[in-house]
């Protein structure tokens, strides 16, 4: 027999962390025995394919989007045209065929519908062809622990009814004894018989036996896209910290652009003491080694950070209306997890001082969030997939 399949889709608008969670999950979902297939469709990442590829899982790449802005309502297309009514058009026939090749028992869907309505063209059809279909498959959402940005009691009855409608069940990505979902979706709890949380989804730290990092301030800025403060605020920091002797390794993110890579790599150069990358695959070890880890409050980095028992500084991005990175480095600051400088109050003096603090706390104590929940979401999924291969 077969194995059960599995359709993930994800959407990365700006930065690329949504996309790392649902790799993260689409490996937890192979390793369970699982045939996933993976329909991306924010733009490229190189090497992804082959990565996911070694893992056993299938990625689909769709005609890529991306945000025009920090607004996330304007969509350009991989040319950095606005998309028209054709290319949406294409884009749905894409993800419908992506569909039906894969035909799986498990249709995942990440965010939607408590977010990514810009995409509703072409995942409102998804959803009818496949409660139309004459073998039903299991439905469920895909979701972190905190919703970003404000919405009306029109949008939360908008979302309920799409759930209501289309979706057996919603996995949320986080522990409820830190941060419940209806602190940011109110109407939780009519979503009662439909909601289970899973823990904290992170990648299995790799078993190196490296020491690369050791001693090392960590600097990271997710994928770069808006880490450009960040970055600029933690070289002019160096200085004025009692960590001023070590090496502090920048890792400057993909999507920060060139001419910005450059101008900070001077600015390193100057103070002195500065490696700076654009990214790391051993990021994890880095962080288990480093001294002293200073980066934004993604869903990602500050669950790897955690996991990894590195003292930390987190920067939450606070542009346009998110709230997400604010509210959860909040909760974990609470736990004694890490120090925060808010994005607002960030400056070099601010910065330092934060590090200074960190530096000389004891590490974070093992266990204090859960962190299950790559396996325990393979898991349910698996359990929904025999249902719907019965």
């Amino acid at each position: 027999m077969s194995a059960p399949r599995v359709l993930l889709w994800v959407q990365h608008l700006l930065g690329i962390g949504h996309l790392k969670r649902a790799a993260t999950l689409a490996r937890a979902l192979a390793a369970e025995g699982l045939e996933v297939t993976l329909a991306s469709g924010g733009m490229p990442v190189p090497d992804l394919a082959r990565q996911l590829g070694a893992a056993g899982v299938r990625v689909v790449q769709l005609p890529p989007a991306r945000a025009a802005d920090l607004g996330f309502r304007d969509l350009l297309d991989e040319n950095g045209r606005a998309v028209d009514a054709d290319w949406r058009a294409r884009r749905t026939a894409a993800l419908l065929a992506a569909w039906r090749a894969a035909d799986p028992q498990v249709l995942l869907l990440e965010l939607f519908p408590f977010g990514r309505r810009q995409m509703r063209f072409e995942l409102l059809p998804l959803l009818d062809a496949a409660a139309a279909a004459s073998r039903r498959p299991a439905i469920l959402c895909s979701v972190r622990d905190i919703l970003g940005g404000q919405r009306s009691a029109e949008r939360h009855a908008e979302t309920l009814d799409l759930v209501q409608r289309f979706f057996d069940d919603v996995l949320v990505h986080g522990d409820p004894a830190v941060i419940a979902f209806e602190r940011t979706f109110p109407p939780a709890a009519d979503l009662a018989g439909k909601l289970s949380y899973t823990g904290y989804v992170v990648e299995e730290p790799a078993k190196h036996a490296s020491r690369a990092g050791e001693n090392e301030v960590i600097v990271s800025a997710g994928g770069g896209a808006v880490g450009e403060r960040l970055i600029e605020a933690a070289i002019e920091a160096k200085p004025l910290t009692g960590l001023r002797g070590r090496t502090w390794r920048v890792l400057a993110g993909d999507n920060l652009p060139p001419a910005a890579f450059s101008r900070l790599e001077s600015l390193g150069q100057r103070v002195g003491g500065f490696a700076m990358e654009t990214s790391r695959p051993d990021f994890t070890t880095l962080l288990a080694n480093c001294a002293l880890s200073i980066s934004q409050a993604g869903y990602n980095t500050l669950l790897e950070t955690v996991q990894a028992g590195a003292r930390a500084v987190a920067v939450p991005f606070a542009g346009g209306a998110e709230i997400e990175q604010s509210l959860r480095a909040r909760s974990f600051a609470a736990r004694g997890l890490l120090d925060i400088v808010e994005e607002s109050g960030l400056t070099p003096a601010t910065l330092a001082a934060a590090a200074d603090r960190a530096a000389a706390r004891p590490a974070p104590a093992a266990g204090r969030i859960d962190l299950g929940g790559a396996r325990a979401s393979a898991a349910l999924v698996a359990r929904w997939a025999a249902q719907g291969r019965a």
